[in-house]
C-alpha cells in the first residue's frame, strides 16, 4: 500500500556515471582518466562520460565533435549495454531486498518508498523508519552494499516525497548523500534555476525569465494568479506546488517497460542492399535478446529508418501472436521496409528496429498447429542464450553478422545517462 504522503521517506538512487563507472570497474587502468562513451565522428554523440571529462565541459547527449574539441586526449569506448544491462538488473535486487516499493526510472535510476521498512540499526533495535534521519541510515546501507557488491558508486537524496529526493540525489553528486526536508525548502530549493522542476523545459522556461522569473523562489513567492498568465491554470499549480516542496505522487511499483528497441546512427550513409538487410537483423537480435532476458514477448514490431536529408519513417506491424525471436522480428522489419518505405536512391543514416505489446511468454491465442520453424528457432536461441551465460556475450553470433573485410563497424548509440 503506498504511504501516507504526509510522513513518508522516499530515496532516490542515481547511479553516478553509470556506463563509465562500470567500464573503469572492468578496467581500472581507466580509473581517474577523461573517459567518454560513445562514438567519435561527425554523427556520433555522448551517451555518457567519467567526472573527470566532465570538467572539461563534456555532457550526456552532446556531439561527438563537440566532445572532441573539448577534451582531445579523452579515452573513448563504444559502450557494451547487455553489460549495463546485467550491472543494473543486480543493483534492482539490491534495492529490492531492501524495500519492495520500487520504481525503476531508467536503468541507472529508481525511487524507493522506505517508510515503514523495518530495519536493524546500529544500536541494535529492530524499528520501522518513520523519519528522514532513518531514511538516511538506510541510504548508507545501500550504498555501502552496492559498493561492495558492484564496485561502483551511487548518490541518494532523502527526503518526503518523490521531487525533493530526485532534486536532493544531484545536489552532492558523485557518491552524495543529502537529506532534505519540508523545512530545507526555502534554503536549499529556492535559489535552484527553474528549470529545476519538473515540467519546466526550454519553451517553459523562455517565459518565465523574460517574466524575470529565473529561480525556484521565484516561481514560489510569483503567487498562482501571476503564474497562471504565463503557463496556464494547470501548469501554475503544479509548479507551484513542486516549488513549496509538496508532491503527493507514491512510488509506482507497476511501472514496467512498454517497448524495448535499438537503433543505430551510421559514420556513413548504408546503400548497399545487403548491409541495410544485415543492420536489420542486427537490431532485431538485439530487441530479442532484450526480450529473452526481461522474460517477456512483443506482438507489434516497430521500424524507424531515416536517410541522409532527416527525411524520417516510423512504420509498425502487428504479428498473428506475440513473439521473442529474431527470426519473426526481422521478417516483419524487412516486410516493413519492402512494403511501407520508399527510399529511392537516399541511404539510411539511422535505422531502429523497436517492439510494443509487451506480454509473458505463453500470452494470446494459441496456435493450433505449431510452426516448425519457429519452435527449431526458439530451442536455437535458448540455446545460445545459455552459451552466452556461460562463456560471455561474444562466445557466438550468427555467420550472417560477421564482419565482413573491408566493411566499417556500425556506430552504437547507447541510451543517455549522468
Amino acid at each position: 500500500m503506498p504511504s501516507d504522503p504526509r510522513s513518508r521517506v522516499i530515496l532516490h538512487l542515481d547511479m553516478d556515471a553509470f556506463y563509465a563507472a562500470v567500464e573503469v570497474r572492468e578496467n581500472p587502468a581507466l580509473a581517474g582518466r577523461p573517459l567518454i562513451i560513445g562514438h567519435r565522428g561527425r554523427r556520433g554523440v555522448v551517451s555518457t562520460c567519467s567526472y573527470e571529462a566532465r570538467r572539461f565541459g563534456v555532457r550526456s547527449a552532446m556531439p561527438s565533435v563537440t566532445a572532441e574539441r573539448l577534451c582531445p586526449d579523452a579515452t573513448w569506448l563504444p559502450g557494451r549495454m547487455e553489460l549495463y544491462v546485467d550491472v543494473s538488473h543486480a543493483i534492482r535486487r539490491i534495492l529490492q531486498d531492501a524495500t519492495p516499493l520500487v520504481e525503476p526510472l531508467s536503468i541507472d535510476e529508481a525511487f524507493l518508498d522506505m517508510t515503514g521498512v523495518a530495519v536493524a540499526f546500529p544500536e541494535g533495535d529492530l524499528r520501522a523508519a518513520a523519519t528522514l534521519e532513518d531514511g538516511r541510515f538506510m541510504a548508507l546501507r545501500l550504498k555501502a552494499r552496492i559498493r561492495a557488491e558492484q564496485g561502483l558508486t551511487a548518490s541518494v537524496g532523502v527526503a518526503p516525497n518523490k521531487f525533493l529526493a530526485k532534486v536532493a540525489s544531484d545536489m552532492e553528486k558523485p557518491d552524495g548523500l543529502v537529506v532534505l526536508g519540508a523545512e530545507d525548502v526555502p534554503i536549499r530549493l529556492w535559489p535552484l534555476a527553474v528549470d529545476r522542476l519538473w515540467g519546466v523545459g526550454p519553451r517553459t522556461a523562455e517565459p518565465l525569465r523574460a517574466a524575470g522569473i529565473t529561480t525556484i523562489g521565484h516561481v514560489a513567492r510569483a503567487g498562482h494568479e501571476r503564474l497562471a498568465a504565463i503557463v496556464g491554470d494547470a501548469s501554475a499549480a503544479h509548479l507551484g506546488a513542486l516549488s513549496r516542496g509538496e508532491d503527493d505522487r507514491p512510488v509506482d511499483t507497476s511501472r514496467e517497460a512498454k517497448s524495448i528497441s535499438e537503433e543505430r546512427t551510421y559514420a556513413e550513409d548504408l546503400r548497399d542492399a545487403d548491409a541495410i538487410d544485415r543492420a536489420l537483423l542486427e537490431r532485431a537480435e538485439g530487441v530479442a535478446r532484450a526480450l529473452r532476458r526481461e522474460g517477456l514477448t512483443a506482438r507489434t514490431v516497430h521500424l524507424k529508418v531515416r536517410t541522409g536529408d532527416f527525411t524520417t519513417w516510423t512504420r509498425a506491424h502487428t504479428l498473428p501472436a506475440p513473439t521473442d525471436l529474431a527470426e519473426t522480428i526481422v521478417r516483419a522489419a524487412r516486410a516493413l521496409l519492402r512494403d511501407r518505405i520508399r527510399l529511392g536512391r537516399k541511404g539510411v543514416r539511422l535505422l531502429g528496429v523497436g517492439v510494443s505489446g509487451l506480454l509473458p511468454p505463453g500470452s494470446g491465442q494459441p496456435t493450433l498447429f505449431r510452426d516448425a520453424a519457429e519452435d527449431r528457432a526458439g530451442r536455437a536461441a535458448r540455446a545460445t542464450d545459455a552459451l552466452r551465460a556461460r562463456m560471455g556475450e561474444e562466445a557466438v553470433t550468427r555467420a550472417r553478422l560477421l564482419d565482413k573485410p573491408g566493411t566499417r563497424k556500425i556506430a552504437r548509440t547507447l541510451p543517455s545517462v549522468d
